[in-house]
């Protein structure tokens, strides 16, 4: 997996780190081979970055020739126009099949290229009116972690990089690949919501917050269950009212959207590290029958529980990562 990062005078530390370390973390855990990220600028020379330090940067726009994704991490704090030769980078990366990929402020060189056509994008909160504005014909969706569209993806500000690219990793090697990234890493391997509780949605108290945390664990714990909104209320102690704005203010998800996330998550393990039949990992996670797991499993991943077993499960030719 050939992986370009694009830097450039002024990036952020955080923002051209951020892709290094999720895909760098494949190769240095043995996850998968060739995912050893390559920084390039326009000039291929020098930069130094928003903190002052000098970064020597090993390549110019030829490393982004022959590799199977091209990462815009970030662009410019005044969101200047992009030159043409980076759009013609962006628009020949993608032409010969490249995944083209926009994090936080570097969806508008994403967008800007053409490559996205009208569909959707995301980019920080705070630049989002000033991208719709810019390029009036892409529907630009404030609220979203990470948008992908196979062949383009975008996310929104500065941490949900990492999510972004957790992503990518989940959709090419699996969960249990991705899950142990984010363990090593130590950061969630997926969140829920999207960014727009960072914008006005104040965090909860801290005892309802401890509240929360304790019921989610529980329900992790419990997903076999049928488990409702009434369920989780009564173990938090609150009403499900109460309990169901709440959780929202703090994740960005009903709660009864992140449990049929949550037992999503867990059949995809289980697919990958068991033998359990399907119908086994629909009861194992909570589904009411096989139909509705198959009918939600393949709504949100665009593939079949039978068909993303064959693909990462292990031995299988799939990633050969074990259970944590």
């Amino acid at each position: 997996m050939k992986i370009a990062v694009h830097a450039f005078a002024g990036i952020s530390l955080f923002h051209l780190a951020a892709p290094l370390l999720v895909f760098g973390e494949v190769a240095r855990q043995g996850l998968g081979e060739g995912w050893e990220p390559v920084v390039w600028s326009e000039s291929g020379a020098a930069i130094r970055t928003a903190e002052g330090q000098r970064i020597e940067v090993p390549a110019g726009p030829e490393a982004v020739r022959d590799v199977e994704i091209a990462v815009f991490p970030s662009w410019h704090a005044d969101l200047s126009a992009p030159g043409d030769e980076l759009l013609e980078v962006v628009r020949d990366a993608h032409e010969r099949g490249a995944m083209v990929v926009g994090l936080c402020l570097g969806a508008f060189p994403v967008v800007a290229s053409g490559v996205l056509g009208e569909r959707a994008a995301v980019t920080h909160w705070a630049a989002a009116d000033a991208l719709a504005a810019r390029h009036p014909g892409v529907p630009v969706d404030a609220s979203a972690l990470y948008i992908d569209h196979g062949d383009v993806l975008t996310s929104a500000g500065t941490a949900s990089g990492l999510d972004a690219c957790l992503h990518i990793v989940r959709d090419r090697l699996g969960a249990a690949a991705a899950t142990q990234i984010a363990r090593h890493i130590v950061i969630a391997p997926h969140r829920e919501g999207g960014q727009a509780q960072y914008i006005r949605q104040p965090l909860p108290p801290v005892p309802e917050e401890d509240a929360l945390s304790a019921t989610s664990r529980w329900a992790l714990e419990h997903l076999d269950r049928p488990l409702g909104v009434d369920d989780l209320a009564a173990h938090a102690r609150m009403s499900p009212r109460h309990f169901a704005r709440r959780f929202h203010a703090a994740t960005g998800a009903t709660p009864a959207a992140w449990l049929r996330a949550r037992r999503l998550d867990a059949a995809r393990t289980l697919l990958e590290q068991s033998e359990l039949s399907i119908a086994e990992v629909a009861r194992a996670v909570g589904f009411a029958s096989p139909v509705t797991f198959r009918q939600r499993f393949t709504a949100a991943y665009a593939t079949t529980p039978t068909s993303y077993r064959k693909r990462f499960a292990q031995g299988a030719g799939g990633t050969q990562a074990g259970v944590i």
